[in-house]
Formats: structure tokens, C-alpha cells, sequence
């Protein structure tokens, strides 16, 4: 095998039975990635197959990277991979549509959700979220709610400015640009997005890189990875304590509402807002029964996360959100503070896995989805 391929490396499962896996191994050099194409080694160094793949520069990870999807490993087990250069075809089956101030993932004939940034009340969002057998999952333009607009990052006390709510005096996020689209592959499609998060005046307090990444998975669990670096471009940026914000956030479609017969579930076992509001946690998950099939989502916080494992406003009522910050709030403690200052020329980076699944948080497997992210299967570079 000596020569045939450009890098060879191992992946081992580890504790835990990975299935439908995205998998990501940093690459050296950014040319000629659309040719870089991968193999599954056996042990005895012949080749046993190709394995779709695709390389590109992840403007999260601001490095290239070759992404694929592990499809079963049991716990223990390890599979070794070589990677060369071909030019043959590979299906394409993801890809972005941009059009007038939105960009729509589209998953083979699925539109899994759309980014819309221009004309927005406030800042922008990515509405649908598609679930498993088509069943829309979130909503926009909740009653009573209407900044609660269907997934997206966001915070109620900013140096005193409120980007969360879409009341009188509210900041904004408003988008500049793209920092890098991947529009098309047989495994993943990104979109990088550039914006500021201002004042009512429109004076800048801090610029936002966000990156969404999708997957070509099967429709019964699919994923939305989210990269949310803040950065402190004009100054010190203090992120109040306030329970009325999130940084990353979903309103579930009203059908599958805790008074509806949904159910909201944590990763210790707390079951509705009775036991997880103000909590905790390293998931959360939200399920119900839409269109006579039942389905949820779970949202991952990463290890790596200040303050992990986060704390959690979820209510009975639809709202599902990672806060940082409300801690005051969240004890009934004002002594416990949970402001942060993110200090001049610094960068909050903030990492989330939105997980779209069949049935609740047990059938959904979401315990063990949730390792897939914090606790990848290992890589072995070199093969050895």
C-alpha cells in the first residue's frame, strides 16, 4: 500500500457504537481538494471499497478538512481509510440554493431549512427546520412570542443592548456577507455567514461568524451543526445576566408544545419545565407528534462551551434555548452572577449540534448522538 495513497489514518469507536457519524480529518494543503477521494483499507492493506467523501475549506475550523459519514462502527472496533487522487464523479446529493436574501439547504428533494437574512424584523433565523418524513418541527411568528423565530442566536443584554426581543428599542443583527459557501457535495453543505450586532442607533458593539454546516444523512436523524464565534471588535463586550436570551435557540412547531403532548427531556433525566428550566445540561430535547408521527429535536452543547454544561430556558410553551448567562435567574440567587465580559479584541466561540430525529429522546437514541459530538470517534493518523 506503500505510495498509493497521500494519507492513510484510523478511526477507532471507542466507548460507544457510532452510526451515521459525520466524521472530519484536518487536511495540510487546501489545492486539488475536489479530487481527493477515500477508501475503506482492510487489515491486510487491500483496498475493500470507496466511501463517498468531500473535501473543502471549513470556514469554522479556517482549514480544510475531508468530511465523511461513518456509517456503522460498533463500540471498540476500529476501520482503516486511505485517502488518493482521482478524478472520477461523485453524486451530488446536498446542496445550497441562494436567492434574494436567503439561502435554502436542500437534502436530495428535502429543504431541510433556509437562512434568511434581509428584511427581517430583527436578525436573522433559519426557517423551516425539517424533520424526519417532511413533518415541519419549528415556527415563526409565535403568539405572544414573535422574536421567537424558529432557530436562531441571539441575547437580551449586550452592553445594555436588548438583541433579543423585537420590542421597542431592540439592537439587531444585521448580516454583511458570506465568509464561504460549500454549495454542493456528495456529504456536506456550508454556509458562512459574516454580521454585527448593533444598538437601536445602529452603533456596532460586536461582529458575529456564524457557520452552519448540513449532512447528507438519512431523513430520520438529520443534523445541523452550528459554529458561533462573537468577536469584541469596538471594545469590552459584557453579556448580561438575563434569562431572556439564548445563543442558541428553537420555537417548536405549536403541535408538538408540552400542553399538545409534547415533552421536553435533559441529559440527567429531567422531564418538562418542571425539571429542566433553569438547569444544567449537556442536551436538551424537545418531542412530539406532528402528522400522526412522532419526532423531536435535541440540541448538544459542546464540552468546549463556556460554561458547559449550560444552563436552559425551556418552557412547556415551546421555547427551547441555551443560555450562558442567566444564572441569577436560573438559581434565585442574585448573589450568583453570571455576567461575562468578553474582553477587547477577544473571541467567544461557541459550538452546537441541532439533532432532528424520530420519536423522543429514547427512541432517538439521543444519548448516545450526543457522544458522536462531544466525544468523536478517535482518529489515528498515519494508520498506526
Amino acid at each position: 500500500m506503500a505510495g498509493e495513497f497521500e494519507l492513510e489514518f484510523a478511526l477507532q469507536a471507542g466507548e460507544h457504537s457510532r452510526r451515521w457519524c459525520p466524521v472530519h480529518v484536518p487536511l495540510e494543503k487546501n489545492d486539488g481538494l475536489e479530487d481527493l477521494r477515500l477508501c475503506e483499507v482492510g487489515e491486510d492493506g487491500k483496498v475493500r471499497g470507496a466511501v463517498p467523501c468531500q473535501a473543502y475549506f471549513c470556514p469554522a475550523r479556517e482549514k480544510p478538512v475531508l468530511c465523511f459519514i461513518l456509517d456503522g462502527l460498533d463500540a471498540g472496533q476500529e476501520r482503516r481509510y486511505g485517502v488518493k487522487r482521482e478524478k472520477t464523479p461523485q453524486p451530488k446529493e446536498i446542496h445550497l440554493e441562494k436567492g434574494k436574501g436567503v439561502v435554502k439547504f436542500w437534502v436530495g428533494d428535502t429543504l431541510l431549512t433556509a437562512y434568511h437574512y434581509e428584511n427581517v424584523p430583527a436578525r436573522p433565523y433559519l426557517y423551516p427546520v425539517t424533520g424526519p418524513w417532511g413533518i415541519l418541527l419549528t415556527q415563526t411568528d409565535a403568539p405572544h412570542h414573535v422574536h421567537h423565530r424558529s432557530l436562531y442566536v441571539a441575547h437580551g443584554d449586550v452592553n445594555g443592548t436588548d438583541n433579543w426581543s423585537e420590542e421597542e428599542g431592540h439592537g439587531r443583527t444585521d448580516h454583511k456577507g458570506f465568509r464561504g459557501l460549500v454549495e454542493e457535495g456528495s456529504v456536506a453543505a456550508v454556509m458562512g455567514s459574516h454580521s454585527w450586532w448593533v444598538t437601536a442607533k445602529g452603533e456596532k458593539i460586536l461582529e458575529e461568524e456564524l457557520t452552519v454546516t448540513t449532512y447528507a444523512l438519512p431523513e430520520t436523524g438529520r443534523i445541523l451543526d452550528l459554529d458561533v464565534r462573537l468577536i469584541a471588535t469596538e471594545g469590552d463586550v459584557v453579556f448580561g445576566d438575563t434569562k431572556e436570551g439564548g445563543l442558541i435557540s428553537v420555537r417548536m412547531n405549536p403541535v408538538l408544545e408540552v400542553p399538545n403532548g409534547g415533552r421536553i427531556e435533559n441529559s440527567y433525566g429531567g422531564i418538562n419545565e418542571g425539571e429542566t428550566w433553569g438547569k444544567r445540561a449537556q442536551w436538551c430535547d424537545y418531542s412530539g407528534t406532528a402528522e400522526g408521527r412522532h419526532v423531536g429535536i435535541a440540541i448538544f452543547d459542546c464540552p468546549g462551551n463556556l460554561r458547559h454544561p449550560t444552563y436552559w430556558h425551556v418552557r412547556n410553551y415551546g421555547l427551547m434555548t441555551s443560555n450562558n448567562f442567566g444564572v441569577s435567574a436560573f438559581t434565585g440567587d442574585p448573589n450568583q452572577r453570571g455576567d461575562y465580559t468578553l474582553p477587547k479584541g477577544q473571541t467567544m466561540w461557541l459550538r452546537y449540534r441541532v439533532y432532528l430525529h424520530v420519536g423522543d429522546a429514547t427512541e432517538g437514541n439521543v444519548k448516545e448522538k450526543y457522544h458522536d459530538f462531544a466525544n468523536p470517534p478517535k482518529k489515528i493518523m498515519g494508520g498506526q
